[in-house]
């Protein structure tokens, strides 16, 4: 269901973009009649809207007044995305206020909110920082985009594994910043989400994600910050990685994106490491031999699939490769999709987890555990698939395969 909020003077000509916010618990267990109260940061007594969440934790999809979408197109000096606050309120839960949630034009921006029950009342607070494109952060320090083991002997990882979470340190390396812990995907959609535009073409998209992706697992791969004494896996700090945004909204089409690749990373050959791709946005940094944000923005519009985007850049012997092993999670992507007619064991993990999710979310219906996938397995992950932001296809392909193992570690109590 949708909520429009229209300004009249501008019905003409203003363009939308739309909002969802999630409510959950620790354990990704739904919080219903949670009260969203939206904001302009320019009359913060005047509340705009006012909904609750249902039974899923979920709102209602409502649009909101935004830029034209050109503005993020192009570099430009006009800020491209609206900003709202929101409160979030419930009771026996803190409550949670977060300033500036950005929204962009013709996308949708998903608000996920952790809410911790409390027998007092208390507040928890955001401030979203503006994006990188938009405002002035410093520019990534160069370094080799292969680190030399040789040199040091404290490369501890055998094998390329995505990790379950990514300790990230909200300042630069030396700062007395706050650590926090972050799940391996909220952290990549996190940062994609405040390093690009989500209204650009999907292969510009699917490009910097990579190079995102690749980059974190090399810090992950090499232990890089940790081989220094610090206690963490990366910074938010765009001099030394990338720009992570504690609270901030991401939209739906990078999540969808990072969940289909995030076991992806970038490679050449004879090196195990995966490559520390650096980027900057091309507009007012250069980078010679790193990719442009806003140079891989031009080439999808020519119509450049990510992987040759990711070649203009960085070389041609640079390709996909795949990491074998995602921790946290109770069995790996089998490497086939379960659709109509398939059979076995990985069929009965995804009946058996479904059955599990569905105590907490009662839309998902109950299923036979049999192994074969028939129609009802196939309804069932449609219904898991629409309550959870993903492409409503029936099938279990990666990004379905492993957000249903989060899901299932959630509710179950497995991660926690």
């Amino acid at each position: 269901m949708y909520r429009h909020i229209v300004y009249p003077a501008q019905m003409e000509t203003q363009s939308l973009g739309y909002l969802r916010v999630r409510t959950t618990t620790q354990n990704l267990l739904p919080i219903e009649d949670v009260t969203i109260r939206i904001y302009s940061p320019s009359s913060p007594d005047r509340v705009i809207e006012e909904f609750k969440t249902n039974n899923e934790g979920l709102t209602d999809m409502i649009s909101l007044p935004t830029p034209p979408i050109n503005y993020s197109l192009e570099p430009s000096s006009i800020q491209p995305y609206s900003n709202f606050d929101m409160q979030i309120s419930a009771a026996g839960f803190e409550s949670v206020y977060v300033a500036d949630i950005e929204v962009l034009p013709q996308v949708t921006a998903l608000q996920e909110v952790t809410l911790t029950p409390v027998p007092e009342p208390i507040e928890r607070s955001y401030i979203i920082s503006p994006h990188t494109l938009y405002a002035e952060y410093p520019p990534k320090i160069p370094e080799p985009e292969i680190k030399p083991t040789g040199e040091t002997g404290e490369i501890v990882l055998g094998r390329v594994v995505v990790p379950e979470y990514v300790i990230v340190h909200d300042g630069p390396p030396s700062s007395s910043a706050q650590n926090y812990y972050v799940k391996f995907q909220d952290y990549i959609k996190n940062v994609a989400s405040s390093e690009i535009y989500a209204t650009w073409p999907e292969a510009s998209i699917y490009a910097n994600v990579l190079a995102i992706l690749s980059f974190t697992l090399n810090r992950v791969y090499t232990e890089w910050y940790r081989n220094q004494g610090y206690n963490f896996t990366i910074t938010s700090s765009t001099a030394f990685d990338h720009k992570w945004i504690n609270g901030r909204n991401i939209f739906d089409n990078i999540s969808f994106i990072v969940d289909s690749v995030f076991v992806n990373y970038l490679s050449r050959p004879n090196i195990i490491q995966p490559i520390l791709t650096q980027y900057c946005d091309g507009n007012r940094v250069q980078c010679p031999g790193w990719m442009t944000q806003w140079g891989s923005k031009s080439l999808g519009d020519q119509g450049y699939s990510a992987i040759e985007i990711l070649r203009h850049f960085y070389g041609s012997s640079i390709y996909i490769n795949t990491a074998t092993q995602v921790s946290g999670v109770p069995s790996s992507w089998p490497g086939y999709n379960q659709d109509i007619g398939s059979t076995g064991s990985s069929v009965r993990t995804i009946q058996e987890q479904l059955n599990t999710i569905s105590e907490a979310y009662p839309r998902i219906p109950k299923i036979i555990v049999d192994g074969i996938y028939g129609p009802e397995t196939a309804n069932a992950v449609r219904i898991f698939q629409e309550i959870f932001n993903l492409p409503v296809t029936g099938v279990v392909d990666i990004g379905t395969w492993y957000r249903i193992s989060r899901i299932y570690v959630g509710v179950t109590g497995m991660g926690v």
